[in-house]
């Protein structure tokens, strides 16, 4: 046993330097790729990889401390698909270019990308339903880049879009901040790649339609980019129509056209309502819903007798439930309450995004689903899909995961709409009217119990549009839910759609 000289001092330990975090990096991967669609064959180059996000803001480096004015903030991983065309081999730059992106907030874009948009699909049978794993892709003879050219943005904490190492990805899990950077990305993906010149358009679905909302006038006011056209999947841009809250009638009225399509999928109604083709079943609860039982809503506790018990009967006539349960829920039966309780009788629930689709819980007697029968289809489809995608087909290779979805939507920040509900309506009624020559596209799910028809009809009504305007703004309605292109029909005259609209521009 060795013991130290009493007098013995050891020499300091050096301190260990800090490292410098690494700044996020660009890593682009090019690849060449034909499909053929009919009797066309498309050539085009397919770009993925990351581009990286500064803070162009000068004056935050006026102080010591502060951020400066060209720090690298983070990576956006996007796809890029560019058909080639006998003026240029990589594509010409006056042909439309569509950015997409999908909504949650948390999810990524694989969701249009591989559903219709993108030269590949996720196959499925005729109403949506993945095959076993491992899943398969397809060509997709309806995808978009026969008349436009696609970018697919993954936001910040999707797909493999990064934080810089030291900062807070939740910075910029925040309406207006999620709006920077995907702006940014519009802007530096038009500049980068000599797109100025395009036509351009975006496509969002469900929270990826707040989002398009508001960058249709944040893009004009910040950058000075003019869009040629929105197309808005699954409409969710006043939220106070999604939110069942104590005080808030609206979403009662708005909801129950889908709880009649969904009854009658599952033939559920009474039989007089039963034979009828959806289209009328769906226009009768319309008309109840916006007249009678509004009226009645609005009554409140006033609302008793006879009267109490005839809005009752019809409000369980239309939706599949019973007089009793209708009444017991206040003439108000809430979505999450629906999904369990509307065939409880068959120990089924359906689903939340796609009504059409149907679950087992562990028992009947809750009264919430455990899951969303939809999402536990088709989302391990996807995310194989996404996987095999990139890294077999379009070569970008890393270890670390794509995030098809964070759950992050109960954390995102809606600063600047404290204490009121969220409505981005201002921002698109403010868009279209001062850049006449932009057209908006909305698609609508009758089976959609996330955003309702009914719900998005109400607020495209109710964004103050004058009458010029209104008329630049369709809406298209399918037998299917959110993701309506999951659905064979659907998706074919969806694609046909949107081709007809970017060719309208």
């Amino acid at each position: 046993m060795t013991t130290a000289a009493p007098d013995r001092k050891d020499p300091p330990t050096p301190a260990l330097a800090t490292p410098t975090p690494a700044p996020p990096q660009e890593r682009i991967v090019t690849t060449e790729h034909r499909l053929k669609v009919g009797t066309r064959t498309l050539a085009y180059t397919a770009t993925c990889g990351t581009l990286v996000l500064h803070d162009y803001d000068p004056g935050r480096s006026a102080k010591d401390g502060e951020r400066g004015a060209d720090k690298p903030r983070a990576a956006l991983f996007f796809t890029a698909y560019t058909l080639k065309t006998d003026k240029k081999p990589s594509g010409s730059s006056e042909r439309p270019v569509t950015f997409s992106f999908n909504g949650g907030p948390g999810s990524s874009s694989v969701w249009l990308h591989l559903g219709i948009l993108g030269p590949q699909r996720v196959a499925t049978d005729e109403m949506g339903n993945a095959p076993p794993p491992p899943y398969a892709l397809k060509d997709n003879e309806h995808t978009l880049l026969t008349d436009s050219d696609l970018v697919f943005i993954d936001p910040v904490g999707t797909g493999h879009s990064r934080m810089a190492e030291g900062e807070k990805v939740t910075e910029f899990h925040e309406y207006q901040r999620d709006l920077d950077a995907v702006g940014e990305f519009i802007r530096l993906y038009l500049t980068r790649y000599g797109r100025w010149g395009a036509p351009k358009y975006l496509i969002g679905e469900s929270y990826g339609t707040t989002r398009a909302a508001g960058l249709s006038l944040h893009l004009q006011e910040k950058h000075d980019i003019f869009l040629n056209g929105v197309m808005l999947v699954s409409l969710a841009i006043d939220l106070q129509t999604l939110s069942f809250d104590d005080g808030n009638e609206l979403p009662y009225a708005l909801f129950l056209p889908t709880y009649a399509a969904t009854a009658w999928y599952h033939k559920a109604l009474a039989p007089e309502l039963q034979k009828q083709p959806l289209a009328a079943v769906v226009k009768a609860a319309e008309a109840f819903a916006t007249g009678d039982y509004t009226v009645a809503l609005m009554q409140g506790t006033r609302l008793a007798g006879p009267e109490r018990t005839r809005i009752a009967g019809e409000v369980a006539r239309y939706s599949g439930l019973s007089t009793d349960y209708v009444l017991k829920s206040d003439l108000r039966p809430v979505e999450s309450r629906y999904f369990k309780e509307l065939l409880r009788s068959r120990s089924q629930v359906v689903g939340r995004l796609d009504s059409r689709f149907l679950g087992q819980d562990r028992d009947d007697a809750g009264e919430h689903a455990e899951t969303d029968p939809f999402m536990n289809a088709v989302l391990g489809a996807y995310a194989t899909g996404i996987n095999r995608l990139l890294k077999d087909t379009l070569k970008f290779e890393t270890d670390a995961p794509y995030v098809v979805h964070a759950p992050i939507w109960d954390k995102w920040s809606w600063k600047g709409f404290e204490n009121k509900y969220v409505n981005i309506g201002a921002s698109l009624r403010k868009a279209v009217h001062a850049n006449p020559h932009m057209r908006v596209y909305v698609a609508s799910g009758y089976y959609d119990l996330g955003t309702p028809h009914a719900a998005g009809d109400y607020t495209l009504s109710h964004l103050g549009l004058r009458e010029a305007a209104r008329a630049k703004i369709s809406v298209s309605y399918f037998e299917a839910g959110h993701m309506m292109y999951i659905h064979q029909p659907s998706l074919v005259r969806m694609a046909k759609e949107l081709r007809a609209f970017v060719r309208g521009g």
